[in-house]
């Protein structure tokens, strides 16, 4: 085997390796690019062996980098965030959780639809994992525990409606996967919607069946006669994120917008809601701010280093060592897709999405394109694919964002048990899309008619 392929190797199992360690991702993938492409160089220069990494092309790391820098659709990220944060903050999904319980309280698992439903608009409003299941726990899920709920079933349903934000757009991952796939964001948005609306309402009928089947388990609630006082404000509870996903989808598939301009309207509304519900203070902006800065600044540290590792990867020839293994699998071209969402769920149990998005996506994106399929359809395959991974153990961080704001007596092992059954319904919805194109490629085609 060349030295180059046998470097490629020993990387990715460097890698894989040292994530367990726990040092950060970013200086991980930062780090591993330096120390092999010094090794590529000392074999070259000292040892007449190819690599294909001189100092050459190790110099265009700085460009590849500046490039990343240069792109305005990440500009669109902290915007969105901060429309996510001040969201969390301005007190609308309080209001939409009093007015929801008020209409579907009284079925057997109303609760729990209250919460899948506000989960769906947290999601297209907020797209930010920790902030939609830290508020859906702490507003949810005390209302279903003395409701009776069944302690697995209300844990279970917090965790896996929270991960929709990073599916349903405006997704940051979905733009992050737009920028390493160099493709449309507003195509991806449009390919997302259908099957962020599938996933959700198969949890709505998971947990209605549950109630019927099992009433112990989500008791109907004890809640006033349905009037239409109730239903006027579930509207206005409403009209707010309604307005802003409006404001923010309406003018990307409208054409009127790009991404980073929606991201600013979007900001821009989200705090102006934060302004009129009287929650907006000096204390409570700063916080925002403090935190947008952070979580943009750890997002972009990954793709500085994932930018270097990826690099180095290639130039090891990599990414061809790759597309080899999998084109001899003795598969069909369906088949390959399937062994690398199998491979992709696996490493979801110990690696977070925005590794898998920086290093796997781009890895295996040229394979399946290869392979004659479609790069919307597949990307979002693998962003379903990669939603699941914050329900699986031990990396699992929606787990751990609702073990954090739970109350004590919650076991991790019963939240564990509790998404067990949403991660089977992760997968049925994976196998939809999988073997019906349509309901990615559908929108968008009626989009550009």
């Amino acid at each position: 085997m060349p030295a180059n392929e046998i470097l490629a190797i020993v990387m990715l199992l460097s890698f894989l390796g040292l994530v367990f360690t726990g040092f950060p991702i970013a200086w991980l993938l930062g780090g591993l690019a330096v120390i092999f492409t010094g090794l590529a160089i000392i074999l070259e220069a000292d040892f007449n062996l190819r690599t294909g990494v001189d100092w050459n092309y190790a110099s265009l790391s700085v460009e590849r980098i500046w490039n990343v820098m240069e792109n305005w659709v990440m500009v669109a990220l902290p915007m969105f965030i901060m429309m996510g944060l001040l969201l969390d903050r301005s007190g609308i999904a309080a209001d939409l959780m009093e007015s929801f319980a008020r209409l579907f309280g009284s079925l057997r698992g109303g609760l729990a639809v209250t919460v899948t439903l506000i989960g769906l608009m947290l999601a297209a409003t907020t797209g930010i994992i920790g902030a939609s299941v830290v508020l859906l726990t702490l507003l949810g899920l005390p209302a279903m525990l003395n409701q009776g709920y069944d302690r697995s079933l209300a844990t279970g349903t917090v965790c896996a409606v929270g991960t929709l934000g990073i599916l349903i757009p405006p997704s940051i991952m979905l733009v992050l996967m737009a920028d390493r796939m160099s493709l449309s964001v507003g195509d991806l948005f449009l390919g997302a919607v259908c099957p962020g609306a599938l996933l959700g309402g198969l949890y709505i009928l998971y947990i209605l069946g549950i109630g019927w089947l099992q009433p112990e388990k989500a008791p109907a609630a004890k809640t006033e006669p349905l009037s239409w006082m109730s239903v006027r404000n579930l509207f206005y509870a409403v009209l707010p994120p309604s307005f802003l996903i409006f404001a923010v989808l309406g003018s990307i598939f409208m054409g009127l917008a790009t991404p980073t301009e929606a991201a600013g309207v979007g900001a821009a509304g989200a705090l102006l809601l934060a302004i009129l519900k009287r929650k907006l203070n000096f204390s409570v902006l700063n916080e925002v701010l403090q935190e947008t800065t952070r979580t943009t600044a750890y997002i972009f540290a990954i793709l500085i280093g994932a930018t270097a590792y990826s690099l180095v990867l290639r130039g090891l020839g990599g990414d061809e060592l790759i597309e080899r293994g999998l084109l001899g699998l003795p598969f069909e071209p369906a088949g390959v897709v399937l062994a690398i969402l199998l491979a992709t769920f696996l490493l979801g149990f110990f690696l977070d999405w925005i590794e898998l998005t920086f290093i796997i996506l781009p890895l295996v994106s040229p394979v399946v394109v290869n392979l004659g399929f479609d790069p919307i359809w597949f990307t979002i395959l693998f962003a379903v694919c990669l939603q699941t991974s914050f329900l699986t153990p031990p990396v699992g961080f929606a787990i751990f964002y609702l073990k954090g704001a739970a109350p004590i007596n919650i076991k991790v092992t019963t939240i564990y048990r509790g998404v067990l059954p949403f991660i089977a319904i992760q997968i049925f919805g994976m196998l939809a899309i999988f073997n019906w194109h349509a309901i990615v490629t559908w929108l968008p085609a009626q989009a550009y008619n």
